[in-house]
C-alpha cells in the first residue's frame, strides 16, 4: 500500500499555525514512509473562500519548503463529480431530499433543547420518496439509525459514536453545492488517501463521513487527530495571542526551518530532545508518539529555537532568508560585503533576522546619524586625535584583513600607553554609528578600507566641530 497523506485548508484566509502543523505532520509522515502528499485546497465556501487567501496558503507552504507530491487540487473543479455522487447516493437509497424549512428547524431546535435534548434534525422528511419540484430542498444523507462508528484513531486511541448520536446531515444546499462533508469524502476516496491526519475538531465529522463512505462502498482511511494549539492563558491560539500567520513569523524574522521544529514539538516527542533537522524529523515521526492533550505555543521557547538555527545552521542559508529582509530596508546589497561574511560576523548577537538586518545597515549604508549615548561617552577631543592618528596607520596598512587591523589599533593603544578601550571604543562608534557592532576587526574588514576611513574622518570632523 502506497501511504497517502493530504493537507486541506479552507481559502477563509492566511495559513495559520494549526494548519501549518497539520501540513507537517501529514509531510513527515507521507515522507517517512516514502508515499505521497497531496495539497487540496478546499473553496466550496463561496462567500468566504477568497485568491488572496489560497496564494497566502500556497505562499506558507513554500515558504516553510513543505513540498507536495500532487496538487494543489480545487474543490469548485470537481462539483461534477460530487454530484455524480450525491446522484449515486440518491439512487442507492442512501440520500433524501428534506423540505423543512429554517424556521421549522429553529423551532424544532428550540423544542429540544427546551426539552434538554441534543439538537438534531428528526428525520421528517426521510420516508417522503420521490422528489417534489415544486418545493425547494436540501438534500440528506440517510445515516444508519443502529449500530456505532468506530474510529480507530491513531491519536487518540478507539473512539465509539453511536449511530443514534448522528443526525441527516445536508450533503448538498438548496442551491446544489455540495456541502464540506459530502466533498472531503469524495476527494479522500477519489485521492486514495490512506491517512487522514487533522485537528480533533474534526473529531465531530469523522463518524459522519466513515457512515458515507460505506454506504459508497470506499475502503476506509486511518485516522489521526492532533489536539489543539492553546495560547498562553489555555484558550484556543488565535490573532489576540501575537501571531498566528506563517508568513507574519518570516516578517518577524524567524527562519522557516526553526518555526518546523518548533512545531513539531508541539504535541510530538522524541525522547529528550528539542533540536532536530529535517531528516531526523522525517526518521522519528510516527503518529504513536503524538500526545493526546493540547500544546500551548510559547514565544519565547520559539525565540530561543531561532536564535539557535541562526547560530548553527549553514550561513549560506541564513543568507538566503536574511536578504528578503535586507530587501525589506531598500539596501543594495552590492553596496557591501556579502551576506555570508555578515550572517557569519552577527550571528551570535541575533535573535531574528529582523534584528541581524537592523544591525547590520551601516555594512551598506551611511547612517544619518550617531547614537547619542554612545557619543556622550565616546566622542571627546581626546578621542578625536586618537581616530585621526588611527586614520593615518590605517591608511599605512598593505593588506586589509582582520588580524593586520586589529594589530594596528594594538600598537598605537600601546604607543599612546591608553587601555584598547580607549581605542577601540571610539572607532566603533565613528565607523558603526553605535557602540554595538561584532568583533572590531571583523567589522573593519567587513566594512572595508574606504568606508572606515571616510567614516573615521567624518567623525573627527563632527567631534571637533561639537567639542
Amino acid at each position: 500500500m502506497t501511504i497517502t497523506t493530504r493537507f486541506a485548508p479552507s481559502p477563509t484566509g492566511y495559513l495559520h499555525v494549526g494548519g501549518a502543523r497539520t501540513a507537517l505532520f501529514s509531510w513527515l509522515y507521507a515522507r517517512k514512509y516514502g508515499g505521497q502528499f497531496i495539497l487540496r485546497i478546499e473553496d466550496t465556501d463561496l462567500e468566504r473562500s477568497t485568491q488572496e487567501s489560497v496564494n497566502a496558503i500556497l505562499e506558507g507552504m513554500e515558504w516553510l519548503g513543505l513540498d507536495y507530491d500532487a496538487g494543489p487540487f480545487y474543490q469548485t473543479h470537481h462539483f461534477d463529480r460530487y454530484k455524480e455522487i450525491i446522484q449515486q447516493l440518491l439512487d442507492q437509497g442512501d440520500a433524501y431530499y428534506c423540505y423543512c424549512s429554517k424556521d421549522e428547524l429553529e423551532q424544532l431546535r428550540t423544542e429540544q433543547m427546551a426539552n434538554k435534548e441534543k439538537p438534531r434534525y428528526n428525520g421528517k422528511c426521510r420516508h417522503l420518496g420521490a422528489r417534489d419540484e415544486s418545493k425547494e430542498a436540501v438534500i440528506r444523507f440517510k445515516n444508519p439509525v443502529d449500530g456505532a462508528v468506530t474510529i480507530h484513531d491513531l491519536v487518540k486511541g478507539d473512539i465509539v459514536v453511536g449511530n443514534k448520536e448522528l443526525d441527516d446531515l445536508i450533503i448538498a444546499r438548496a442551491d446544489g453545492t455540495p456541502t464540506y462533508n459530502l466533498t472531503v469524502v469524495v476527494d479522500d476516496m477519489d485521492m486514495k488517501v490512506t491517512h487522514v491526519i487533522r485537528g480533533d475538531d474534526h473529531i465531530n465529522n469523522t463518524p459522519r463521513q466513515i457512515n458515507i463512505l460505506a454506504a459508497l462502498g470506499a475502503e476506509l482511511p486511518l485516522y489521526g487527530h492532533l489536539p489543539m494549539i492553546l495560547g498562553p492563558d489555555g484558550a484556543r491560539l488565535s490573532k489576540r495571542h501575537g501571531a498566528v500567520s506563517v508568513m507574519q513569523f518570516r516578517d518577524e524574522g524567524y527562519l522557516p526551518d526553526a518555526l518546523l521544529n518548533y512545531l513539531v514539538r508541539l504535541g510530538w516527542s522524541h525522547g529528550d530532545q528539542e533540536i532536530f533537522t529535517i531528516a531526523e524529523m522525517i526518521q522519528y515521526f510516527e503518529l504513536d508518539d503524538v500526545n493526546v492533550s493540547a500544546s500551548t505555543f510559547n514565544m519565547e521557547k520559539l525565540l530561543w529555537l531561532n536564535h539557535q538555527y541562526i547560530m548553527n545552521s549553514d550561513p549560506a542559508h541564513v543568507a538566503k532568508h536574511l536578504s528578503w529582509h535586507i530587501g525589506q530596508l531598500g539596501i543594495d546589497l552590492a553596496a557591501g560585503p556579502a551576506l555570508v561574511d555578515v550572517v557569519k560576523a552577527q550571528r551570535e548577537r541575533s535573535k531574528t533576522l529582523v534584528e541581524m538586518a537592523n544591525a547590520s545597515i551601516y555594512f551598506y549604508k551611511e547612517f544619518d546619524s550617531y547614537d547619542e549615548k554612545a557619543a556622550k561617552k565616546n566622542f571627546n577631543v581626546e578621542a578625536a586625535d586618537i581616530l585621526a592618528q588611527l586614520r593615518v596607520e590605517f591608511e599605512k596598512a598593505p593588506v586589509w584583513e582582520g588580524e593586520a587591523l586589529h594589530q594596528v589599533i594594538v600598537d598605537l593603544s600601546e604607543s599612546l600607553s591608553v587601555g584598547m578601550g580607549k581605542v577601540a571604543q571610539p572607532l566603533r562608534v565613528a565607523i558603526c554609528g553605535s557602540a554595538v557592532s561584532p568583533a572590531i576587526d571583523i567589522t573593519l574588514s567587513l566594512l572595508g578600507r574606504e568606508k572606515t576611513l571616510a567614516r573615521i574622518e567624518r567623525a573627527v570632523n563632527y567631534i571637533r566641530a561639537t567639542n
